[in-house]
């Protein structure tokens, strides 16, 4: 036998950590106070008087938000806010398949949730924060589409920047930027690429790790060397 043995510490899942768990819970629900307060402030006051909701009128597509003019919220044309429904996903794309985007939402949470509790170590708290984020916007924006109809955005990036030598986006809009978010949206976003930052460093500690095992591995055992002499 080797005189040294390595001490490995067992690797406790999320799924078992309380600390973990409040982690996520505490993310998942300021994120989600977030976006749904943010979205109900919007609709309040941003078009100068409260835009009142009908269900079965958003969910037709009869609605349409009053004509206005929204709010410059931040110099150089960087942020207005503007009222936009949106029926789609992200920033609208696939507009009109509401039924598809809950029903992929309500997957999307399902993995989410067994990503933490089945994927994670107790100790991985970048990702937790980023799990409650993605949870956070996930269902911040399924809320809007089953009890709305559809998602409320109002952020607007750089709404007065065009592109340059007259080019355009299919559909033929010259904005940089024309898509309308929400805090959601940011959330999902944001969420994603902590979870890619996470994954990344865990990678890099594993090689070290495994390169330190591989070396072991091949080096004589001391009782077998002592035999031989």
């Amino acid at each position: 036998m080797s005189t040294t043995e390595r001490h490995v510490e067992p690797v406790e899942p999320a799924r078992r950590s309380i600390l973990a768990w409040a982690t996520l819970l505490l993310v998942l629900s300021v994120g989600l106070w977030l976006d749904l307060s943010s979205k109900a402030w919007s609709f309040a006051t941003v078009a100068g008087e409260p835009v009142i909701l009908e269900y079965d009128e958003v969910v037709t597509g009869e609605f349409t938000i009053p004509w206005h003019e929204g709010r410059r919220v931040v110099p150089g044309d960087l942020l207005d806010f503007h009222l936009v429904l949106n029926r789609g996903a992200v920033f609208g794309i696939g507009q009109g398949r509401r039924a598809v985007f809950v029903g992929f939402t309500l997957i999307a949470v399902g993995v989410a949730v067994a990503v933490f509790g089945w994927w994670t170590q107790a100790r991985s708290h970048l990702a937790h924060v980023a799990i409650g984020l993605i949870l956070a916007g996930g269902l911040g924006n399924l809320y809007d589409r089953v009890m709305i109809g559809a998602v409320r955005d109002f952020l607007h990036m750089m709404p007065r920047w065009e592109l340059p030598v007259g080019l355009s986006w299919p559909g033929g809009t010259t904005e940089v930027f024309p898509w309308v978010f929400n805090v959601a949206d940011v959330l999902l976003l944001l969420g994603m690429t902590l979870l890619l930052i996470h994954v990344h460093f865990a990678d890099r500690k594993q090689e070290p790790e495994k390169s330190s095992g591989e070396e072991e591995s091949v080096l004589p055992d001391s009782s077998d060397a002592s035999g031989m002499n």
